[in-house]
């Protein structure tokens, strides 16, 4: 009765922390990302993205603290997801974990290349920036990019883990399990074009932007079903189809 008790509270204690890590995550994904690099780094022009860093060295280190907020998210999630799902079937729950936490290295491995980058355009915002300078920097960006999308891929297998899961149990809503696997195919199969099929690049630019309402609303539906209904869960021991506990409400 105690160790059931334990494993209740911990499984409850993961969902809020998880529910929580992504609505951080999303926060400081939207500023970094959708607001900083989007406004700041012009595709193909190395010299104008130098400038804009140059003039706005601290919104530029604010995007780098963001995306290390959202490293540090990603690695409580992968705890929290193993951790609540891992009674409805431990297997997948690790796989999907572990598939988390390479995502992570990969994306801090991104960021690191930003990094580089805010500290070479660390110039005085008078001087003239050189050419070469800007090719560095916009190396390091482009880095950074190409990277993170390869990490998106094993992000993709992530989620479409995680919502096979969720798919098998009857405690987790169907359209919040279905939301999460196509997610994970749009991310999987977007990155996947982006990286191995760079001829097709214009597509798969226009596939992406039909793709992210479902990209987006996933991970973070899950999130927020996690926070409102996932800390409510209890375990019964009556149940074992793929282990000797169930959650229930």
């Amino acid at each position: 009765m105690k160790t059931r008790i334990t494993n209740q509270n911990m499984q409850q204690k993961a969902a809020f922390l998880s529910g929580a890590a992504l609505l951080v995550m999303t926060l400081a994904a939207f500023f970094a990302q959708g607001y900083v690099h989007s406004s700041l780094v012009i595709d193909g022009d190395a010299l104008t993205t130098l400038k804009n860093i140059q003039a706005s060295q601290s919104m530029f280190r604010l995007e780098v603290l963001g995306w290390l907020i959202i490293v540090m998210m990603d690695l409580i999630v992968a705890w929290g997801f193993y951790m609540f799902l891992k009674p409805f079937h431990s297997g997948f729950a690790l796989l999907a974990g572990w598939l988390r936490l390479l995502y992570t290295a990969v994306l801090a491995i991104a960021v690191s290349h930003l990094v580089i980058a805010s500290h070479m355009v660390q110039e005085p915002v008078s001087g003239t920036p050189s050419d070469n300078l800007a090719q560095q920097a916009m190396a390091s960006i482009t880095a950074f990019e190409a990277i993170w999308s390869f990490g998106l891929i094993i992000f993709g297998l992530h989620l479409i883990a995680v919502g096979l899961i969720a798919l098998d149990t009857s405690k987790i809503p169907k359209f919040i399990s279905i939301l999460v696997i196509l997610a994970g195919f749009s991310y999987f199969l977007v990155h996947f074009m982006y990286g191995f099929l760079p001829q097709m690049e214009r597509f798969t630019g226009t596939l992406e932007f039909i793709l992210m309402a479902p990209m987006f609303i996933g991970e973070l539906g899950f999130g927020i079903w996690l926070l409102w209904r996932g800390t409510k869960l209890t375990i019964d021991e009556s149940y074992s189809l793929h282990n000797p506990e169930v959650i229930r409400f």
